[in-house]
């Protein structure tokens, strides 16, 4: 793991990455069972999974619906751009493998807080000049969309999939997540796809409310949210059927199994189009 180097790594223009703060990105490569995180952000994992063990299938719900979606939208859609905002590290199998795969030439753009981000990024993409990767805060989502990185890749005078996927729940409701999907959504032409997903507030489960209190107070974010309020972020645009569903079950490849589960409702999320 990223412990046993030396010395920490750097970010873009030297600035050496702050080992002792952890970040959603690397919280997340945790519960995906990755390597490229720190000994900070496996603790927050470990107090997390303490209060819902459930995370780390949850995370792997949250990837294979990002397969489906991305799969559905590039070969029957036409989607041929990707903006995947809060993106946490490329790893193996993420949006760019599977864009690509079904549509060849497809562009990507990963966008991430975390510098460690573009660190990975570069190296793992470098022979891929069709996805790219940018470090900069969706919190400012003018700046994402006139970053010029961002720009070279992403025609918004075209369709484009703007990706949400398990990161609104890391901004809290002072910081408007409404207004910044608002600003994406009015920034997009018509045609355009809104994948989002985010934590769910479960009336029978105690332990939402638990595990939000260990985000804010280990990690900073975390906000769990009603349903009412992740339709919320749905307006403007139409649903794709089924609508906003428990992951699991957004057009699920076989039978889904554990559909009345924690691990397979505390998670939901949809695909809408911008008319």
């Amino acid at each position: 793991m990223p412990d046993d180097l030396s010395r920490p790594p750097h970010a873009e223009g030297g600035a050496a990455l702050d080992l002792g703060v952890p970040t959603a990105a690397r919280v997340y490569d945790v519960m995906l069972d990755g390597k490229d995180n720190y000994a900070i952000d496996r603790q927050v994992a470990e107090a997390s999974l303490a209060v819902m063990p459930e995370l780390k299938q949850i995370a792997l719900h949250n990837r294979a619906m990002l397969h489906r979606v991305v799969r559905h939208l590039a070969a029957e859609q036409g989607i041929t751009q990707f903006l995947d905002l809060g993106s946490g590290l490329p790893t193996a199998r993420n949006t760019h493998e599977v864009a690509q795969e079904a549509a060849p030439g497809a562009k990507v753009v990963y966008v991430d807080i975390d510098p460690l981000v573009l660190v990975h990024g570069h190296a793992i993409l470098a022979d891929n000049p069709d996805t790219a990767v940018v470090t900069a805060d969706i919190r400012r989502p003018r700046e994402v969309l006139d970053h010029p990185d961002v720009r070279a890749h992403i025609d918004f005078d075209a369709p484009v999939c703007v990706m949400l996927v398990g990161i609104l729940h890391h901004l809290l409701d002072e910081e408007d997540p409404n207004g910044i999907v608002a600003t994406l959504r009015d920034a997009v032409a018509p045609g355009s796809y809104f994948f989002i997903t985010n934590f769910t507030r479960l009336g029978d489960a105690p332990e939402s409310v638990e595990l939000e209190k260990v985000l804010l107070s280990q990690l900073g974010t975390g906000r769990v949210r009603t349903p009412e309020e992740l339709e919320a972020f749905f307006d403007g645009l139409e649903l794709l059927p089924p609508g906003i569903v428990p992951l699991p079950l957004w057009r699920p490849d076989g039978i889904v199994r554990d559909s009345g589960s924690i691990a397979a409702r505390f998670m939901t999320g949809g695909v809408a189009v911008k008319r």
